[in-house]
């Protein structure tokens, strides 16, 4: 089993190869991927003794960064190698200021594993929520270095749990200790005889609630919704998602709608606006009539996190796509947030369900009779927007637990 391990990964690198002559985040990839062990010679000290965490994107990265910043605040000298698989948490977080190195990490072929670690020579090693890199585990397992998981969550369909995963089974088994979400990973695990689990919740509850603490102001958004009566903000947007909300955006006259797509090169804002039939505007052209817009497009980054304050609810992308992005953002201010059906690997959707916080749909149909009832029974959005926000409250501290747990290590 481990050739063919080895064996997919040479695959997966050769197919790699191939996407880069027409995908530019591939592209950065590989030559980020080329790079990393001369960044590292050149960053890190030889003796090594480094925290080690490796996140695959920018979402695993928020959920390992109160880590990182509680590691920090606690210990300004320890010294930290971030690791990312994914150009689109690698390059918005490349300059990121709390760590001594920050690396694509490459593919996991037995001689990058060795390579890697040779330089780096990590004192502990964290990964997050999904990063499964047999060989980087298992070098780390035979050196002895402590290797933890956090934020970490199992369902029945992965390989682990399958007759036939004994090679991904093995993997699992490098780790010290795992710190997992929920209590139905734990039961998963201990099914195949893992006891080395702790249940402590997701590290991004504590996340959002630092961030909203230390909320930007935007005078322009002050200004576009003074006065309405309903103001919606639909975050980290597709184009299906679109294709749900504006319909019902142009039908009402009394809403008004900030959009924050998930991209937003040239063409992506020429179609959001050929949607919108009310007076738009682009964030970035800092509109000095912003209270008369109906629709207020940001076009930067940096802004998403704080603009769920000035909503009534928020609608989060993703869900007709790969799956939704970050639904707690919103539902910390206390709104109630709506998504798309692609949510099954997100707790928070789920428990936000069934609480009455949050809201799924599959039609425009269903969106539009969600919309309708938020609108007009102050009571029922007021009373979802509670539940949201006192969900997030009573879901934080994950991050305070596996810090006294490995503090001695860090």
């Amino acid at each position: 089993m481990d050739f063919l391990y080895d064996l997919g990964i040479h695959a997966y690198k050769a197919a790699a190869q191939l996407a880069s002559l027409r995908s530019k985040k591939v592209r950065l990839m590989l030559k980020g991927q080329a790079e990393t062990f001369d960044t590292l010679r050149g960053k890190l000290d030889p003796a090594g003794g480094y925290i080690w965490m490796h996140v695959a994107s920018l979402g695993e990265f928020e959920q390992g960064r109160p880590l990182i910043e509680m590691i920090k605040k606690n210990n300004p000298a320890a010294r930290i190698v971030l690791s990312f698989f994914s150009p689109s948490g690698y390059e918005v977080r490349k300059n990121y200021p709390l760590v001594d190195a920050v690396v694509y990490l490459p593919f996991d072929t037995h001689h990058n594993a060795v390579q890697f670690i040779d330089i780096v020579k990590p004192k502990v090693a964290i990964f997050v929520k999904y990063e499964f890199w047999s060989n980087y585990l298992r070098t780390l397992k035979k050196r002895g270095v402590p290797t933890y998981i956090i934020s970490a969550i199992f369902r029945p369909s992965q390989s682990f749990f399958k007759p036939w995963g004994g090679h991904f089974r093995g993997t699992l088994r490098c780790f010290d200790r795992l710190y997992v979400q929920n209590d139905e990973s734990r039961q998963l695990l201990a099914g195949i005889g893992m006891d080395n689990v702790v249940v402590c919740g997701d590290t991004r509850f504590d996340r959002v609630a630092g961030v909203k603490s230390a909320a930007k102001q935007f005078p322009i958004i002050e200004q576009f919704v003074k006065g309405a009566s309903f103001t919606l903000v639909m975050g980290s947007s597709w184009q299906p998602d679109e294709e749900i909300v504006m319909p019902y955006f142009n039908e009402h006259p009394g809403m008004k709608l900030i959009i924050a797509p998930h991209e937003f090169d040239a063409k992506r804002l020429q179609d959001i606006m050929a949607r919108t039939g009310r007076k738009t505007a682009l964030y970035s052209t800092s509109p000095e009539d912003a209270a008369s817009l109906d629709c207020l497009i940001i076009d930067c980054f940096g802004l998403l996190s704080s603009l769920y304050q000035y909503g009534q609810a928020a609608y989060i992308g993703g869900g007709f796509g790969h799956g939704i992005h970050n639904i707690n953002e919103a539902a910390v201010y206390g709104i109630p947030v709506i998504f798309g059906p692609k949510h099954d690997k997100f707790q928070e959707a789920k428990d936000l369900i069934e609480c009455g916080g949050g809201f799924c749909i599959n039609s425009a149909e269903q969106f539009g009779a969600i919309m309708d009832r938020l609108t007009t029974d102050g009571d029922h959005l007021a009373t979802a927007g509670e539940i949201a926000g006192d969900y997030i409250e009573t879901h934080l501290g994950a991050t305070q637990v596996i810090y006294n747990q490995l503090k001695e290590l860090l």
